[in-house]
C-alpha cells in the first residue's frame, strides 16, 4: 500500500516525474549499506527476531511518511521504510531456506512469495481506493490525499505480529565453538569475492535486480502515467493488483513449470517476454489493453523472484547462503536506487512512460545473461550433511518488498501480513518434513 501512496504524496507536494524517481530511489539507500552485514549475522544466529523488527520499522516509516511536509522528509521516511522491508525479507528468506531441503527450494520459495504477491494484490487496490476517495479529486488534478493510505498501511503491517510470535518453533542449534564442524575451530566468513565467483550467482543477482527494478518502477510510475493519461487512482490500483494476481498464479504453478521446462530456460523465457511487454507499456494503450499487458507481465515477473532465490541458494557455499542472498538483496536495492533515479531522468526528458523502455532493455539483458550461465549442481557432500546443508544453523540461507514484494515483504511495502504468514506456513512445512 505504501509505495503507490508515497508516489501520490510526492505529487501532492508538487513533485514532478523526476522528483518521484528520487523519492522512490530513497527506499533502497539504507539497505545498500546494511544488507551484507545483516546477512553475515543471519548466517551465525537466529533469523526469527528480524521479522518483528522489520515490521516495526515498516509501520514507523509508513506513519512518518504520512506526515511528511516536504519531499526531503518524505525521501527520508521512504528510506526508513526500505530498511524495515530489508530486515523483514532477510529474516523471512533465511527462515524459508533454513527449513527447506535442496529439492524443496523452488516449491517453498514459490509458496513464500505467494504471500508477498497476495499483499501486493490487495494493497494497491486499498491504496488507490483510499487515495482517490479521501479527497475525491478527479484524475489529472493531483487532488488526492495519501495520508490515510499511509497510516492504514502502517496499521496493516502491525497486524502481521499476530503471525510472528511463533515464527521459529525452537532455537536454532549451535555447534560447539561455532566452528565449521562439531568441536572444530571457528570458521572464517566466506569472502564476498568467492561468493560472487560461484557459477550461477552473478546471473541470479542480475535477473533478480532486473525483475525487482521493473516491479518497483512499475509500482511507482504507473500512478504518474495514470495522472498523465487521465486514469483514476482506483483504476491504477486495480491494474497493479491484476499484475500481482498474475504473479500469484505463476508462483502457484512454479513447481510444475520448473519440472517441465527446467529452472534456467524458464528464467530466460520469463525475462525475455517481460522485457518485450515493458517496451509495449510505453505506448499509449487503452485501459483494457494495458490491463492485459500487465497480467502477462505480472505472470512473467512472478516467476523470476523465487527462481533467483533458489539459483543463488544452491550456487553459493553452504556456510554463506544468508550472505549470498544478502548480496542478491543488495543487487536488488542497487537496482531500486539506480532504476528509479534513471527512470526519473528519462521521464523528466521524455515523459512518464519512457522508463518502461529502459526496464525492457534491462530485462532483455538479464535474459541473455541467464541463457549463458548454467549454475553448478550441489554436490552430494553438500546436501547430505545436515550440519552444512539448508537445514543447518551455519548453512542457513536467506526480501523486496516491495516488496516489496523484492521480494515478499510486509503490508506497507506491498507484501502485506500475508507475506509473514507465508513465511510462517512455509517454515512449519519445513519443520514437519524434517521431523
Amino acid at each position: 500500500m505504501a509505495r503507490p501512496a508515497i508516489s501520490y504524496h510526492a505529487l501532492e507536494l508538487g513533485a514532478g516525474a523526476r522528483a518521484v524517481g528520487v523519492v522512490t530511489a530513497a527506499f533502497a539507500l539504507l539497505p545498500l549499506a546494511v544488507a551484507v552485514p545483516l546477512g553475515r549475522r543471519t548466517d551465525r544466529q537466529r533469523c526469527g527476531p528480524l521479522l518483528p523488527a522489520g515490521v516495526g520499522l515498516v509501520a514507523a516509516g509508513s506513519a512518518l511518511a504520512a506526515t511528511a511536509p516536504s519531499l526531503v522528509l518524505l525521501a527520508a521516511w521512504s528510506a526508513l521504510l526500505g530498511l524495515g522491508h530489508l530486515v523483514f525479507v532477510i529474516g523471512a528468506q533465511s527462515l524459508v531456506a533454513r527449513q527447506s531441503g535442496p529439492d524443496e527450494h523452488d516449491r517453498n520459495f514459490g509458496h513464500f512469495t505467494i504471500g508477498g504477491s497476495a499483499g501486493q494484490l490487495i494493497g494497491p487496490v486499498l491504496s488507490g481506493w483510499l487515495v482517490g476517495g479521501a479527497a475525491g479529486g478527479p484524475p489529472g488534478t493531483g487532488e488526492h490525499s495519501s495520508a490515510v493510505a499511509l497510516f492504514a498501511s502502517g496499521v496493516l503491517a502491525l497486524c502481521s505480529y499476530a503471525t510472528l510470535w511463533r515464527i521459529e518453533g525452537r532455537a536454532v542449534p549451535r555447534r560447539p565453538g561455532g566452528g565449521g564442524a562439531a568441536g572444530g575451530p571457528p570458521s572464517l566468513p566466506v569472502p564476498v569475492a568467492r561468493i560472487l565467483r560461484s557459477r550461477g550467482v552473478p546471473a541470479g543477482i542480475l535477473a533478480s535486480l532486473a525483475v525487482l527494478s521493473t516491479t518497483d518502477v512499475l509500482t511507482a510510475y504507473l500512478p504518474v502515467v495514470g495522472e498523465e493519461r487521465g486514469i483514476a487512482p482506483g483504476v491504477v490500483g486495480l491494474l497493479l493488483s491484476l499484475r500481482a494476481a498474475a504473479s500469484v498464479l505463476s508462483r502457484a504453478g512454479l513447481t510444475r513449470m520448473t519440472a517441465r521446462l527446467g529452472r534456467q530456460p524458464l528464467l530466460v523465457v520469463s525475462c525475455l517476454v517481460a522485457g518485450v511487454l515493458c517496451v509495449l507499456l510505453a505506448v499509449h494503450l487503452p485501459v483494457w489493453a494495458l490491463a492485459l499487458s500487465l497480467v502477462v507481465l505480472g505472470f512473467c515477473l512472478g516467476v523470476g523472484q523465487p527462481l533467483t532465490m533458489t539459483t543463488v541458494v544452491q550456487a553459493a557455499p553452504d556456510s554463506a547462503r544468508s550472505t549470498a542472498l544478502a548480496l542478491r538483496l543488495t543487487g536488488n536495492r542497487l537496482g531500486q536506487v539506480a532504476a528509479p533515479a534513471g527512470a526519473g531522468l528519462v521521464a523528466g526528458a521524455a515523459g512518464a512512460a519512457a522508463p518502461f523502455v529502459l526496464l525492457g532493455v534491462l530485462l532483455l539483458g538479464a535474459s541473455a545473461t541467464a541463457a549463458r550461465s548454467r549454475p553448478n549442481r550441489p554436490s552430494t557432500a553438500e546436501t547430505s550433511d545436515g550440519s552444512d546443508g539448508a537445514g543447518g544453523s551455519e548453512g542457513a540461507g536467506s526480501s523486496e518488498p516491495a516488496g516489496n514484494t523484492e521480494d515478499a515483504g510486509t503490508a506497507a511495502s506491498g507484501g502485506g501480513p500475508a507475506g509473514a504468514a507465508g513465511a510462517s506456513s512455509t517454515a512449519s512445512r519445513g519443520n514437519s518434513s524434517r521431523r
